[in-house]
């Protein structure tokens, strides 16, 4: 059985042609951070004929299984991401859009002391960065 067949599985999911496809897609590093609409693109680009309206089911039902984590950056479009093991943050380009991950454990342990200070126990967080490329290698510079 495939890796994506026991995700899928152990998911509580059926393995089907469309569900494996596409995690198979959100598998490649380079698809991290993709919109639903980005992966029916690389869908039909494969030879794939899987419909738009099942991308967004299947992404839904990665989503309620913990497979992937959908994220909402400024650009208004969610955006998917494969559920990890380590906890990080991002950064985002308000320009072209790109996002970097980054994981820092002065943040880390920043966020649980202002939390146990006003007697909160945190159980999940999130922390977006929004600013603009200095260099020249942003996207929006081009």
């Amino acid at each position: 059985m495939t890796d994506e067949n026991q995700a899928l599985k152990k998911a509580g999911l059926k393995v089907t042609l469309p569900r494996v496809k596409i995690l198979e897609l959100l598998q490649n590093p380079q698809n991290q951070h993709i919109s639903a609409e980005e992966l029916y693109k690389l869908l039909l680009e494969s030879g794939e004929e899987i419909g738009l309206a099942t991308v967004y089911r299947v992404l839904n039902q990665f989503d309620d299984a913990g497979i992937v984590s959908r994220h909402h950056f400024e650009s208004g479009k969610a955006v998917f991401e494969l559920a990890s093991q380590h906890h990080h943050d991002h950064l985002v380009c308000l320009d072209c859009g790109k996002v970097i991950e980054f994981s820092d454990e002065v943040i880390e342990a920043r966020q649980q002391e202002i939390a146990l200070k006003h007697n909160i126990k945190l159980t999940n967080h999130s922390l977006y960065l929004y600013g603009h490329c200095t260099n020249d290698k942003c996207d929006h510079n081009t």
